[in-house]
């Protein structure tokens, strides 16, 4: 009768577990369905790049080579890393395409002023002021495009329109913009005269003035048989017609509305079919776990080394961030030290934090890939140790080689090489395209030495599906979903080549690493028998299901207002809000593993690792889901995009939830593989409260309220006014950030703490208990029946 029971429950199991993938696959291949043809959408819909543009007399202005230049240049210079244009980029500067619009349209309204009255539109009364604008408005809104003839053309007030601008960005990148952008940074000396890659031939600035002006152009022109622009009216500025479509503002209400049932119907299912993960001990029965006795291989000590550089590197990441939260009150040097400055701009030093954060983040989770291989197959496979420092030495020439190529590009000394090895101008892809390509393989030899490793344990495991293999499979996504950086050149239109970059930031960077880092929780905890193997499985594809439900489709968050089809503002809007479930859930099972923790009483030996786990979870609720749902509601995002909010959620994301979870991981390897008495939670302890405390003070002391005063700004003055040097030279707003210096400080503190801790343990570590191939008594994950 047992033994009935018992066959009828696996049998009850397999079929749930068969279901389960039955629905992630269909999930999988519906949203990336949905996300491809969003893609040909936006291909197809996307704002022309016209072979001329013409003023009704019939003179050439403007070229696409020239407009394709501008963009060149600007990426060049790292201008995405100091402004945004779009709406995407940095928060220094200003955002390009918003100054643009409103110099054209000021020039406009002058053109129109003086024809119409003879004097300058600020002379006007209101009446004819009036009478102006509404004028103004209707020339700009019609669109002059020809898709047969492939031309442009512009009436005589937009070609002033356009000269204004030209005159202006001459003078800004001739003089500086007397807040943190160097005199005389485009110059005519870093490229040759002809011949040139990317950039046409002809004056930087004005080639970077014609590609600002037709940012402002698609911003503000409607689509061809459309009542909206190819923007969705963004950015905000009456003057030139923009107000926020009913879209906007319906899917706002109707994201949260969905919300609030999904949650209900997921939950529901999540506790009627018990699809959480299940303690695998008794009350007063803790498993003992002698780290004495752990087995270790030469590789795995060998990671040693890996977590030591990540600890250094979060460490210069972090005084980066300390330096360009210095240049918001000092934007042209660091305490009176101009050569900091003149060496380290805002553009260059912000490139180099959102670079170190990947390098350190994703080092630490390479890492810890390497050390659980040989504990999956069960014994280490020959030279195994050999590749692991072939890939430490290959990404020490990486994050070396590509600094040094960003610094040169950035400043001019690459030439026509600066695509290649200097900066390639998209923030968080800033790496050049060699640079890129040694990333690439430098994730296939991890992921050939992850496979070597737990290549004897895939072949055990008779389930294909089973956690071997989304092990696995999670790990062969990882260099997978890079390769879409290489879908991006300097001459990509704008909007195709940011629905790319989103690729990387989102998909691969917040999606994909994602899953690797729940198979690799589920895995650790099944391996330290905390946790069950069946019910982790389940777990898994049910966390799969709903994580990459919500968040494939959920990328379109990003396009609302960067020249993307008005239908990603509703599905971006819906999938978007519902990435908060799945980080909700998180949540409820880090009170799970905080209990498992609390069971293991004083002698549990992952104390630290388990600190870090909650910390992420608790990020995962507040910086990734409560503050991303907030700027992700298209209402909100209409008038926030690119202003502090976005950083607000960025770190509270990014450093809490990524870099907590590649500090858990390090500390877990770590663990393993430095002598126990060497080891000293309080230091951990003490540098896990520092962090936390830091990061919470960064946000709720500068970035949210200083946010909260920059939505109001551009909702009461133009999205333009929100990114004027003047907001961020207001007192309160100079104050705010001058405070932010405390929580920057404790932070560091933290930081210093970790970084003394990893590069100490270097000289305490254990010696290999085992040799290659040599059997590890470790358990077998691969069996079916625990």
């Amino acid at each position: 009768m047992e033994i009935n029971r018992n066959v009828r429950a696996s049998v009850a199991r397999s079929t749930q577990n068969s279901f389960l993938k039955s629905v992630l696959i269909f999930t999988i291949l519906i949203s990336f369905t949905v996300l491809l043809v969003g893609g040909y959408w936006i291909f197809k819909e996307m704002a022309p790049r016209p072979k001329e543009v013409r003023s009704e007399s019939g003179e050439v202005l403007l070229t696409k080579e020239s407009i394709i230049g501008g963009q060149s240049v600007f990426q060049k210079y790292g201008l995405m890393d100091y402004g945004t244009v779009l709406g995407h980029g940095s928060y220094m500067g200003p955002d390009y395409t918003a100054q643009a619009l409103k110099v054209y349209t000021e020039g406009m309204q002058d053109y129109k002023a003086n024809e119409l009255y003879h004097k300058p539109f600020k002379q006007l009364s209101s009446d004819e002021q009036q009478i102006v604008r509404q004028k103004v408005i209707k020339e700009m809104k019609k669109n002059r495009y020809n898709p047969v003839t492939d031309v442009l053309v512009l009436t005589d007030a937009q070609v002033y329109g356009l000269e204004q601008v030209r005159d202006y960005y001459k003078n800004v990148f001739t003089n500086g913009d007397g807040w943190g952008l160097k005199k005389g940074l485009i110059q005519e000396s870093h490229m040759p005269k002809s011949g040139r890659a990317w950039v046409a031939d002809g004056d930087q600035t004005k080639q970077i003035a014609d590609f600002f002006f037709w940012t402002a152009w698609l911003s503000s022109t409607l689509r061809n048989g459309d009542t909206i622009t190819y923007t969705n009216n963004w950015p905000y500025y009456e003057d030139a017609g923009n107000t926020m479509s009913f879209s906007a503002i319906w899917w706002s209400g109707a994201s949260a509305t969905i919300l609030v049932l999904f949650v209900a119907i997921i939950l529901f299912i999540q506790h009627r079919y018990q699809l959480s993960m299940q303690e695998a001990y008794k009350d007063g029965q803790f498993p003992i776990i002698d780290l004495r006795k752990q087995p270790l291989t030469a590789s795995q000590v060998k990671t040693g080394k890996y977590f030591a550089v990540v600890s250094v590197l979060f460490f210069v990441q972090s005084m980066f961030g300390a330096l360009l939260a210095h240049y918001y009150v000092e934007p042209d040097s660091f305490f009176g030290i101009k050569w900091i400055h003149d060496i380290l701009p805002f553009n260059i030093a912000k490139g180099y934090h959102l670079q170190l954060a990947i390098f350190w983040i994703a080092t630490s989770w390479l890492g810890m890939g390497i050390f659980i291989a040989p504990l999956v197959g069960g014994y280490e496979p020959k030279k195994q140790g050999m590749l692991v420092d072939v890939l430490f030495w290959a990404l020490v020439v990486l994050v070396g080689g590509s600094m040094l190529g960003e610094w040169l590009g950035v400043n001019g000394y690459l030439g026509n090489k600066w695509f290649l090895f200097g900066d390639q101008g998209w923030e968080y892809i800033e790496l050049g395209r060699i640079w890129q390509i040694v990333l690439v393989v430098g994730m296939l030899i991890w992921l050939f030495i992850v496979y070597r490793g737990i290549k004897s344990g895939l072949k055990r495991e008779s389930d294909k599906g089973g956690l071997i293999h989304l092990l696995f499979y999670s790990a062969i996504a990882v260099p997978f979903f890079y390769v879409f950086a290489f879908f991006i050149n300097p001459d990509t239109n704008f909007t195709m080549a940011d629905f790319w970059r989103w690729w990387i930031i989102h998909l691969w960077v917040e999606g994909i690493f994602e899953v690797f880092a729940v198979v690799v929780i589920g895995f650790l905890l099944v391996q330290m028998k905390l946790v069950t193997k069946k019910s982790t499985v389940r777990a898994l594809y049910f966390q799969f299901i709903i994580l990459l439900g919500s968040g494939v489709i959920g990328i379109g968050h990003h396009y609302y207002y960067n020249g993307s089809a008005e239908i990603w503002i509703a599905l971006g809007a819906v999938f978007s809000a519902l990435e908060v479930i799945p980080l909700t859930l998180l949540v409820l099972e880090a009170y799970e593993q905080y209990k498992m923790m609390r069971d293991g009483g004083v002698d549990f030996p992952y104390k630290a690792t388990f600190w870090f786990l909650i910390s992420t979870a608790i990020w995962n609720l507040v910086g990734a889901g409560v503050l991303g749902f907030l700027i992700n509601l298209p209402a909100v995002s209409y008038f926030e995009h690119g202003q502090f909010l976005t950083p607000t959620h960025g770190h509270g994301a990014m450093m809490g939830v990524y870099g907590m979870f590649g500090i858990a991981v390090l500390l877990y390897s770590l663990r393993n593989i430095v002598k126990p008495e060497a080891w000293n939670d309080k230091w951990l302890k003490f540098a896990c409260w520092m962090l936390n405390i830091g990061l919470a003070g960064m946000i709720v002391v500068t970035l949210l309220p200083i946010g909260i005063m920059q939505l109001k700004e551009a909702f009461l003055h133009g999205y333009w006014a929100s990114r004027s040097p003047d907001f961020l030279k207001q007192d309160i707003v100079q104050r705010l950030l001058t405070l932010r210096a405390i929580p920057d400080t404790i932070f560091l503190v933290g930081v210093i703490t970790l970084m003394v801790f990893s590069v100490k343990a270097l000289f305490h570590l254990r010696k290999p208990t085992h040799q290659e191939e040599q059997a590890l008594p470790v358990p077998d994950l691969a069996k079916e029946v625990e």
